[in-house]
């Protein structure tokens, strides 16, 4: 087994597959010139001042100096520069091979009314604005830690959806657009039993105007209520136990059935990235993405800022040139706002992502677009809205996690799979969150918190196949009620993190 990992014949830089010291063979000739951690880029062959530096058979960087063949190839010695990409639409899209209907998978899920599926039955209190967040926590917590829950077992928990904003905005911007959106994505998500509205009463963010807005009115699992139209704090908390009491046998009424895989809505996520999750746990959930696709499903693809510099790859793989041109729009939207606040979108990656070998944002976002598997990409959503179509979709988002999978969320995805290379901790309820380890030593170092391994593509023990195949089987496991870590941690109250953006008056 080779020391280094070479990803495409015309690199000049290969990835370490274990720490090298000063001196170490890496191979085919090649001899470490200094320390490389596992996971960082070693030299291959000499690379001039000015120079591309090329890793998955695409630029990821320039070289600041002339670097020496067996070098450590990293923020010392590359920096960013232009890269002309070819988006080319529709070039590479070819429709998936679909598995034929009588032989495709299936889970146990909760059949809903509007026919979408959920894997998980939660109340939702979603407060409206900052001012009812802390009513609205303490109705949760009556339920879960006071054993308001005790007789009902399908009932998995009551989640306080609480957020920052909700007033001291514009009724006509994005950022009130954005909030609602998300809101009623989640009052009204498959994972979601039944759901109560909680807000203060003189805030921007009105409650009537929001189901107006949707053409929804009250019922036996839906409630509205704010804090001065009850008469104060206690008041309301008792109302609203009340509220959630009352729907609480219809809600533990649901039982999961067999559902088709195609009612699976998957968010694809990364954080805490390292060198590996280009190369392991990424394609890995890119191969199990396209098995459900084929299966019938959908998959949703985020983090626009993480793309930025990989966007060829998507365009390329567009269903139509509509779609294509959707997806450049926005990355054009993202120029123009990050400008406007005097940023760059080719930012440098992390603390933790460079530590862990990543060099440049582009670097970052050709391995973080490989969780989208080979599909064409069908269509392009703005941030939390309700995506409709099935296959391999795209939703923009920030790249900062609780807010780009809170739109996804939003959107419908009923299961998430977070690749991590440092150990990214979070979960996102209502929805099962699915932490997937691009290496072995932290999956041993962080065992309790992550459900699957991917370090055996690192080491040669497993292929990309295999372990997508086994992903793949832990999604529909999860699907149909198996718990993750993060949920018998019961993370996930504190990462509904709506996007915020625009003037806060």
């Amino acid at each position: 087994m080779s020391p280094v990992i070479v990803l495409n014949p015309s690199d000049n830089v290969a990835v370490a597959r274990r720490s090298l010291a000063p001196g170490d063979d890496a191979g085919a000739g090649l001899v470490a010139q200094a320390a490389v951690p596992q996971g960082h880029k070693i030299a291959l062959r000499a690379i001039a001042r000015g120079e591309a530096v090329r890793k998955y058979g695409q630029v990821i960087g320039y070289a600041q100096r002339d670097i020496e063949p067996g070098e450590h190839v990293h923020v010392d010695n590359v920096e960013m520069g232009e890269v002309a990409l070819d988006y080319a639409p529709c070039v590479d899209a070819s429709a998936p091979t679909f598995v034929p209907e009588g032989e495709r998978a299936a889970f146990e899920g909760y059949l809903r009314a509007d026919g979408r599926v959920g894997t998980r039955n939660y109340v939702a209190l979603i407060s409206s604005v900052n001012c009812s967040a802390t009513v609205t926590r303490a109705v949760a917590d009556h339920f879960n830690r006071g054993g308001g829950l005790r007789n009902y077992e399908h009932v998995d928990g009551v989640v306080a959806l609480t957020h920052d904003g909700g007033c001291a905005l514009s009724l006509d911007g994005e950022a009130y657009r954005f909030l609602t959106r998300t809101m009623w994505g989640y009052a009204t998500h498959p994972n979601v039993g039944g759901a109560v509205l909680i807000g203060l009463g003189c805030e921007t963010n009105q409650i009537p105007l929001l189901m107006q807005r949707y053409g929804a009115k009250q019922s036996s699992t839906l409630r509205t209520m704010t804090i001065q139209g009850l008469g104060g704090t206690r008041k309301t908390i008792d109302a609203a136990i009340e509220a959630v009491g009352s729907m609480l046998d219809e809600v533990n009424a649901a039982r999961r059935s067999r559902q088709p895989a195609s009612a699976l809505l998957l968010a694809l996520e990364c954080g805490g990235s390292d060198g590996y999750s280009g190369i392991s746990a990424n394609p890995a959930l890119g191969y199990a993405a396209d098995l459900l696709v084929r299966h019938g499903g959908t998959a949703v693809l985020s983090e626009t800022p993480e793309i930025y510099g990989a966007e060829h790859l998507l365009t390329r793989r567009a269903a139509t040139p509509a779609v294509a041109e959707r997806l450049l729009a926005r990355i054009a939207w993202w120029r123009e706002y990050t400008s406007r606040h005097e940023m760059e979108l080719n930012n440098n990656p992390s603390h933790g992502n460079k530590a862990g070998g990543l060099t440049t944002i582009l670097e970052k976002s050709l391995g973080a677009v490989a969780k989208s598997g080979t599909t064409p990409l069908q269509a392009v959503y703005e941030y939390a809205e309700p995506i409709t179509e099935h296959g391999f979709v795209f939703m923009d988002t920030p790249g900062y996690d609780p807010v780009a999978v809170t739109g996804q969320v939003a959107g419908g995805a009923n299961v998430i799979c977070f690749t991590t290379g440092r150990g990214s901790t979070s979960g996102f309820k209502p929805a099962p969150c699915i932490k997937l380890a691009t290496n072995t030593p932290m999956y041993e170092r962080m065992s309790d918190d992550m459900d699957l391994n991917c370090g055996g593509i690192v080491t040669g023990d497993e292929s990309i196949e295999q372990v997508g195949h086994r992903i793949f089987e832990h999604i529909l496991a999860v699907a149909s009620g198996e718990r993750t870590r993060s949920e018998e941690y019961d993370y996930g109250d504190n990462e509904f993190v709506p996007w915020q953006l625009g003037a806060v008056m």
